[in-house]
């Protein structure tokens, strides 16, 4: 069968790797795909924000299954382009996809359907948000109401932090019209998790549990990022907590959404905060997460093709998932990211680290100068590896780390830690 992927990242990389090893998939395109992609499918210079080229594509090459990568030609209604065509998709809906695209909608969502949240408020003026900060205790979390790519979250300690960071998101509009609205949210202690499930819109099919790294130092500090790095299995998700994840979180949120008119299909990622041994949704994503996907697809043992058109073609049921060995995946970055970064780098060692045993170099952003493989984005490798526990995973991904480089290369030294006891 052929498949197209949607995206041009780490995640879309890691999805054509594994999706190129189904023995029904005859045919894999990456549109716009990545210098990694290219050696897994056939890039397409479509970009992914591209609804109708790229419905004119898939028809054109009778495409059998799309997955789509990133949030945003979801939230375009890429999905209902493609469903009002007869063409199969992966994904939710434009209207299920607003559960990512509005952090308003999704909050009303939970609170609703009594979904486990931190408590919010909403605002759309500049005076009213900071007259409440005045009136509330610290600390705070301010979050742009629509798509930032993972940046419009900002943690706030003072009074003075807040009404920066509002300023910042409506006044500045740093995030554009994704900070039209913004909520106020309280500030959750306790230790972040990634938990991402599969459904047809009635079957939840739960993935393996990841922990994303999201600030760009170490020791959790500095600003947040789309994600540092990630680890699977997550020690801090134990049987009884995921049970409890999957009925108080993720089957309930599929059935709010159903009641709700908008049926989810496709990729439900909780972002979650466990404190106490309990978890509370920090917010949803309509997506594979990115670095997560990396090593769960390191770790997934079935067909992934399989898996994703059971749940575009509604048969979920009964279908369960086998997990391997654990993995890591340590972000490579450019220097200043994810603030300002340079980009056209020439990158060094990619032969050398992919040669290693149970290693993955996924591309993120990259590109090709000249024939060689150049910087291109802020994020710009995912070095995943597996071993026989998350220490040795650890050790086999950062061994290949050690052998990649390029001027202005930056990445974590405490990737997957939390895991390692002792």
């Amino acid at each position: 069968m052929k498949v197209l992927i949607i995206g041009s990242g780490g995640r879309e990389h890691a999805l054509a790797w594994k999706l190129k090893q189904s023995k029904k998939v005859s045919r894999l395109f990456i549109a716009p795909g990545n210098p990694g992609t290219r050696l897994h499918g056939e890039n397409r210079t479509i970009p992914a924000e591209d609804v109708e080229g790229l419905r004119a594509f898939a028809l054109k090459e009778q495409i059998d299954l799309t997955v789509v990568g990133p949030e945003l030609p979801l939230t375009l209604g890429i999905v209902d382009a493609f469903n009002s065509s007869g063409l199969r998709i992966f994904g939710p809906t434009r209207h299920a996809a607003e559960l990512e695209g509005s952090k308003v909608f999704c909050k009303e969502l939970m609170v609703k359907y009594k979904i486990p949240t931190a408590w919010y408020k909403k605002f759309d003026n500049y005076e009213k948000a900071v007259s409440y900060i005045e009136t509330h205790d610290g600390p705070y979390v301010v979050k742009a109401d629509g798509l930032a790519a993972g940046k419009g979250v900002l943690i706030c300690r003072t009074k003075k932090e807040a009404a920066d960071a509002v300023d910042l998101i409506i006044r500045k509009k740093a995030f554009g019209v994704a900070g039209k609205r913004i909520i106020i949210e309280e500030f959750l202690e306790g230790e972040e998790a990634s938990y991402l499930a599969i459904t047809d819109g009635r079957t939840v099919v739960p993935l393996a549990p990841a922990q994303d790294h999201k600030a760009i130092f170490d020791g959790d500090r500095g600003p947040n990022t789309g994600g540092m790095g990630a680890y699977s299995p997550a020690p801090l998700i134990t049987p009884a907590l995921e049970k409890e994840i999957m009925e108080t979180i993720m089957v309930p949120t599929v059935r709010a959404m159903e009641a709700e008119g908008r049926p989810y299909k496709g990729v439900l990622y909780a972002g979650l905060m466990i404190s106490g041994g309990k978890p509370k949704v920090l917010e949803f994503n309509c997506r594979f997460g990115d670095p997560e996907t990396q090593p769960i697809l390191m770790r997934l043992e079935d067909d992934l093709f399989d898996l994703l058109l059971a749940a575009a073609e509604e048969r979920l049921e009964g279908v369960t998932l086998n997990w391997g060995r654990p993995a890591v995946c340590v972000v490579m970055s450019s220097k200043g990211y994810p603030g300002d970064y340079r980009k056209g780098d020439g990158i060094n060692g990619l032969e050398e680290a992919s040669r290693l045993k149970d290693v993955m170099v996924f591309h993120a952003g990259t590109a090709m100068k000249e024939g060689k493989v150049v910087t291109s984005g802020g994020r710009v490798l995912g070095v995943t590896a597996l071993g026989d526990d998350i220490k040795g995973a650890i050790e086999n991904a950062y061994r290949a780390v050690s052998l990649i480089s390029w001027d202005g290369a930056y990445y974590r030294l405490d990737i997957g830690k939390k895991a390692v006891k002792g």
